[in-house]
């Protein structure tokens, strides 16, 4: 419930911050720039991140982030209500919020398999995928209509104050926040525990395989961060259709983590990550050729049940053949490539929408995805054989 609250202040945001940076600037190039602020921070970050969350009280580290992430929340609402006429500021304090990130993300997921038996965990991932779903829906939404009738400083407030519902979760919870068990030897913050996490993730072909699809896929097909360009100069739809267009993955999203959650993880689940991948770049092409705002939406909500399928089995396959002691460095590498892969996207696109027009550098994302798929089903044996029965 802390986390419903929590995300969907974030998403408001996140959708307030392109809309924002949309008016100051009128440039593509300029909202590709916030997903470097928002990525750079992370694959610099992240896996300091995950020997921290490997060595640390995992609640603890969650709390710390979360407040870092409200005050930087709070900052920019500060500097919004002053009259800001540059976008720098947003770009400084979205990448103190992204460093914080990359601390709270590997400390997150390295507790979720403490809290239910593994035979659960896919129907666990699915059911906290529809929490942080549902926030997606509401919030876009939210944040549509705030800013069509407040402006953005209201929409960042709001966010500030939604951090406080995760801290004061996170401080009711009962379960341990530790990384080992008494009785084992606790890991330290050193370049030999990184080196550890790293030397584990490379002899692992199966997580190798599902990086580097991740990166490549999400790299490709990042349209995000052009959605206030298709709201305004090409759907016509305004700030309201934004927050509508921001919501529509979210809502294919949680349709089909309902059905993985009612009925668990399939058991051919590598062949069905490239499979999803694949639907993810077709319904992101005719996204970007789509002039109709219901189709539109239609394809923004069928990339988000596609990339739900993806996300759902590839998590399920990592933390499962990762043991405990090594799940915060093991999530803080893949940050680097499933953050990474979509922040970094965001400037590709918008560098290239600068250069030939938002549709069509949309177009050729979905066409990168693709090509990602096609080539993880021909090198990738080890992920395109897996099966669920394999897991540990």
């Amino acid at each position: 419930m802390g986390q419903i609250v929590s995300v969907t202040g974030s998403q408001m945001q996140l959708v307030a911050i392109n809309w924002h940076v949309y008016l100051l600037t009128k440039s593509p190039l300029a909202l590709g720039m916030v997903g470097l602020f928002r990525g750079a921070p992370i694959i610099l970050c992240s896996l300091l991140g995950g020997v921290v969350a490997d060595a640390v009280d995992r609640k603890r580290l969650m709390i710390a982030t979360q407040t870092v992430m409200l005050l930087s929340a709070a900052a920019l609402t500060l500097v919004t209500l002053a009259g800001l006429r540059s976008v720098w500021p947003i770009y400084l304090l979205t990448g103190i919020a992204s460093g914080a990130t990359a601390f709270d993300i590997p400390a997150r997921q390295a507790l979720m398999p403490t809290l239910v038996p593994a035979k659960d965990f896919p129907n666990a991932v699915s059911l906290g995928l529809i929490v942080f779903n549902v926030a997606m829906i509401a919030g876009p939404a939210v944040a549509g209509l705030l800013l069509a009738s407040h402006g953005p400083a209201v929409v960042y407030g709001t966010n500030a104050v939604s951090f406080l519902a995760v801290i004061a979760a996170l401080t009711a919870m009962h379960t341990s926040g530790r990384p080992s068990d008494k009785s084992e030897p606790a890991n330290r913050v050193s370049y030999a525990a990184l080196k550890e996490g790293l030397a584990f993730v490379w002899r692992t072909p199966i997580i190798v395989q599902t990086m580097t699809l991740d990166f490549a896929a999400t790299f490709f097909a990042s349209a995000t961060a052009l959605l206030p360009i298709f709201a305004e100069e090409i759907l016509h739809v305004g700030a309201r259709g934004l927050g509508l267009l921001a919501a529509a993955p979210a809502v294919g999203s949680v349709t089909t983590a309902l059905i993985i959650a009612r009925i668990g993880g399939p058991r051919k689940q590598g062949g069905l990550v490239i499979g999803s991948i694949a639907i993810f770049g077709l319904a992101t092409v005719a996204f970007g050729v789509s002039r109709a705002f219901w189709f539109s939406l239609t394809m923004l909500g069928i990339t988000g049940a596609a990339d739900t399928v993806s996300t759902v089995l590839r998590q399920t396959i990592r933390q499962l053949a990762t043991p405990n002691q090594l799940r915060g460095r093991m999530t803080s590498i893949n940050m680097v490539f499933f953050m990474g892969g979509p922040q970094l996207g965001e400037v590709e696109a918008g560098f290239v929408a600068a250069l030939i027009g938002a549709p069509l550098s949309v177009v050729v994302g979905g066409v990168g995805s693709l090509l990602a798929a096609a080539i993880a089903a021909v090198k990738g044996k080890s992920l395109l054989n897996y099966e669920s029965e394999q897991q540990p």
